[in-house]
């Protein structure tokens, strides 16, 4: 029977256990350039199986929030460098997670002040974070994209690909591809952000065919065995929505088994909400995509996210429904989360007040165990 604390490899990675820090959206990089303090956050939390890095902007045209991180600046390439530097010390994993935000932008974060991009010419029913004229932060209602033509694809996926290479360069064990939460694959995926006529729109084949580039352009730059992705079948982030997701879902997974990739990176339900949620009139079963997956010949990690207990997560990794189990918000105020799960030990609770922006408060500063001993 598998433990939360067996040694595991899958891919190219091998892990000390099988507790997966999710990625994290702090706002605490400014310019887009990893600092001195994000390297402390990051090791103290090391002990994970896994970390997944926050999410971090394949181009400035990716980027949809103000103080998040990228990898398209030498800058941030050499502060990222002294992160997995820091984790790699603390004998720990870390992959990077590539993001390019689509149409959950703003125009004063996007080049040149352009409208952000997106499958189609919808504006997101969402907000993003912004910096006021004074420098204050704040969020703001997403601008409204124009929808990327179809000549500029092909340079979606060579960014991704760059991007993956870059992360490689600066230490990172291996890359996460963002197609989840209303991010641009994931508009691209769903038929609700997706009216696309062309090649790209339309039929499940079409909606799945970004998606796979980029998959193959990175596993192409870094080796499929370095490679994951997250998934987000049913999640309304970002005001996305699709009208037969178990149709649409279970066909990715089906293709995504063929790569050979790493990890799958599952979130269950509502990103942050609800594990059981479904579309209007739609219903997900998780257990036949799993299947899916399987039943095609996937043999990468199966990772699941969403509000998962010590409990819960052990039953699902005992039972073989997870080979991996990653937490979020637990891992922003536990930075010893591994430690107080294996020790049956409480979890500090998190400040909501100090989770975007600011310094070390709510940051680095969460008591360890081992200080309060």
């Amino acid at each position: 029977m598998s433990s939360l604390f067996d040694t595991v490899t899958f891919g190219d990675l091998t892990l000390n256990n099988r507790i997966v820090m999710a990625p994290l959206t702090r706002n605490r990089s400014p310019k887009a350039i990893p600092n001195d303090l994000n390297v402390v956050y990051y090791e103290q939390r090391a002990t994970a199986g896994l970390i997944v890095s926050e999410g971090t902007a394949v181009t400035q045209q990716g980027q949809g929030y103000a103080d998040v991180p990228g990898l398209y600046l030498p800058e941030a390439l050499e502060g990222w460098k002294k992160v997995t530097d820091g984790v790699h010390s603390r004998g720990g994993k870390i992959v990077a997670q590539l993001w390019h935000v689509g149409r959950v932008s703003h125009v004063s974060l996007q080049p040149g002040g352009g409208a952000p991009v997106a499958p189609s010419a919808i504006t997101a029913k969402s907000k993003t974070y912004i910096l006021n004229e004074d420098g204050s932060g704040g969020f703001a209602e997403t601008s409204a994209p124009r929808a990327l033509e179809l000549s500029e694809l092909p340079g979606i996926a060579a960014d991704f690909a760059r991007a993956a290479r870059a992360a490689v360069d600066a230490g990172f064990d291996g890359v996460e591809i963002h197609g989840a939460n209303g991010y641009l694959l994931d508009q691209f995926l769903k038929d609700g952000a997706n009216k696309r006529t062309d090649g790209y729109g339309g039929s499940i084949e079409n909606r799945l065919r970004l998606t796979l580039e980029v998959v193959d352009a990175v596993a192409a730059a870094i080796g499929a065995g370095r490679t994951g992705i997250r998934l987000s079948p049913t999640t309304p982030a970002n005001d996305v929505s699709d009208s037969n997701p178990q149709a649409l879902f279970n066909a990715l997974v089906a293709e995504l088994a063929t790569r050979n990739l790493a990890f799958i990176h599952v979130i269950e339900g509502a990103t942050g909400g609800a594990r059981d949620h479904q579309y209007d009139g739609s219903r997900f079963d998780y257990a036949a995509f799993k299947a899916a997956y399987v039943n095609a010949g996937g043999k990468g990690a199966w990772m699941l996210n969403n509000g998962y207990s010590a409990e819960t997560a052990a039953e699902a990794v005992e039972s073989g429904k997870a080979d991996l189990i990653s937490f979020g918000k637990p891992f922003i105020a536990n930075p010893d989360l591994v430690r107080r799960i294996k020790d049956g030990a409480a979890w500090n609770d998190i400040n909501p007040q100090t989770l975007y922006g600011g310094g070390a408060e709510g940051y680095t500063d969460y008591p360890t165990l081992e200080a309060a001993e």
